[in-house]
């Protein structure tokens, strides 16, 4: 017993007198210092002051309004600025002079026009994608042109329904690895799923295999201490952290790296909804069933995911790697090039950055959504929509598309609920069907459309992950795992509940109102 307690006075002495604690106290005094001078305007200018704001106000909703950003972004900070002109006109400048982000931005563009070169477009690939599909080689030329993503064939597919399939073939895959294991995840928690790719790693580590893991800085403010990479680099494994939380108030802090990618070999890449943490393979209960997804990608289209890989790596260093050999990472074993039945079809891995003003994702959703013939089935455990996604998504069920959502019905964050369930009764009424995981928490993002293509990835239907986060996901046409896609949508689906007008207006008032009002800053959430 005084064992036990000994190890919570430590701890709550470490909680106090902690890194963290410095962060927490280091932003609340900057809050307070902007509080305190929004109060100091208000009473030294408030006979005229608010007549200077009002102008002020004028001129930044003229600026706001002919923005290149989305217009749900623009209503948002047209109504901060209007409504309240001191503290509107203020945090609307704060944020647009962050001058960490746009040098993040210039950082990540030098690296990607340096290494462009390493992911060529094969143009036999796109001509022969053209023969078949002209609106997907469309698409992928967009993907190609202002991204830098280009089309592969020659590469098979493992889809897995559950993390808890994806953890028991993971686990002997990591096992095979001879040359490197690259690892790029939002979340890393120490539990059964974690410590057992660790123990895996050291082991290849101490074999002579490269290992590099990469993760986004909000677990070292939640689930691992801030000098984690030390603690890696003494077991040989090479760590950065992408946008650490540092005690300052920056919007660089709010574009997190959301990303899941796991390459081995640069034969064998992953990507999905799940995370490293116990939850996501079932092994801790928090929201009920945690139904989540990954897949697995072998052949040509790996390279995309080890390119990816090494560009966050080089911008998460304090100093840019322009010599960094992406070449020696991207040299396979030919015998290790796949054909045959399950490598048909085409495919492109891509990812989404907030820093370049292209929203990749949003686009590619908004095209699957408009291309749709048949049908159009989503997965995403959040849905907060922009005008056009909202737009799109009745559009299609209007003309005939089967438009089916598949929500949680255990919620992980309430406010998200709340606003997704705003978005119910347009979206029904359209002809929109959406159901709730009675189980439990869905945390895939899936899309499935018309037996031929699908998305799988980190993307969700919201606008952190389409407009604030670095994101990454798969597309996919015309290969045999799309089925594989839908019998699991199918599955899930038996396993739900159906969502009418009657039940959100069921909802308890409060909620509905809460909800509504959310929506006003919903794309600063």
């Amino acid at each position: 017993m005084d064992d036990v307690r000994g190890k919570s006075k430590r701890g709550l002495l470490r909680l106090v007198f902690g890194r963290t604690m410095f962060i927490l106290l280091f932003i609340a005094l900057q809050i307070a210092a902007l509080v305190g001078l929004y109060l100091w305007l208000d009473e030294k200018y408030s006979a005229y002051g608010y007549g200077l704001f009002a102008v002020v106000g004028f001129v930044l909703a003229v600026r706001i309004l002919n923005e290149k950003q989305n217009a749900s972004f623009k209503m948002t900070w047209l109504i901060l600025v209007l409504l309240f002109p001191v503290f509107g006109a203020l945090f609307y400048l704060m944020v647009q002079l962050q001058m960490e982000t746009k040098i993040q931005a210039k950082r990540i563009a030098d690296i990607h026009s340096r290494t462009c070169h390493y992911l060529p477009q094969n143009e036999a690939v796109l001509k022969k994608l053209k023969k078949e599909s002209r609106s997907n080689a469309s698409l992928v030329r967009y993907l190609y042109d202002s991204c830098g993503f280009p089309v592969y064939e020659n590469t098979s597919f493992r889809y897995y329904p559950l993390g808890d399939d994806f953890f028991k073939e993971l686990i002997p895959e990591l096992k095979q690895a001879k040359r490197y294991i690259f690892l790029e995840y939002f979340i890393i928690q120490p539990g059964v799923m974690w410590d057992s790719i660790l123990e895996i790693l050291e082991e290849k580590a101490a074999e002579g295999v490269e290992v590099r893991i990469l993760y986004d800085g909000m677990n070292s403010f939640s689930n691992l201490p801030h000098d984690y990479p030390k603690d890696l680099a003494a077991k040989k494994i090479k760590c950065r952290i992408v946008n650490p939380i540092r005690p300052a108030i920056s919007t660089s802090q709010n574009n997190r790296d959301h990303r899941k990618i796991l390459v081995i070999d640069g034969i064998v890449a992953y990507t999905g909804g799940v995370n490293l943490a116990d939850e996501y393979i079932n092994r801790k209960v928090r929201f009920g069933h945690w139904k989540d997804n990954a897949i697995c990608l072998r052949g040509d289209a790996v390279r995309s995911f080890t390119v990816m890989f090494l560009q966050m790596w080089n911008v998460s260093g304090r100093n840019l790697d322009y010599d960094c050999d992406y070449g020696r990472y991207l040299k396979i074993d030919r015998d290790a090039v796949l054909s045959g039945p399950d490598t048909e079809g085409f495919t492109v891995p891509f990812s989404d950055s907030p820093l370049d003003d292209e929203p990749v994702s949003h686009q590619i959703y908004l095209d699957i959504i408009y291309q749709a013939r048949e049908y159009v089935y989503i997965m995403t455990p959040y849905l907060i929509l922009d005008d056009d996604m909202r737009t799109a998504l009745c559009y299609a069920a209007k003309r005939g598309v089967d438009t089916v959502i598949i929500m949680p019905h255990i919620p992980d964050k309430q406010y998200a609920f709340m606003l997704a369930h705003t978005y119910y009764p347009e979206l029904i009424a359209a002809g929109v069907k959406i159901y709730e995981y009675l189980p439990g928490f869905v945390h895939s993002k899936t899309f499935v459309s018309d037996g031929e293509k699908a998305v799988v990835g980190s993307i969700n239907m919201d606008f952190r992950s389409q407009y604030l986060n670095f994101e990454c996901a798969v597309y996919i046409y015309r290969n045999s795992v799309v089925k594989d896609i839908r019998a699991d949508f199918d599955e899930t689906l038996k396993k739900c509940v159906r969502m009418t007008r009657e039940s959100y207006e069921a909802l308890p008032v409060l909620q509905r109102f809460l909800g509504r009002t959310l929506r006003l800053i919903a794309p600063l959430m």
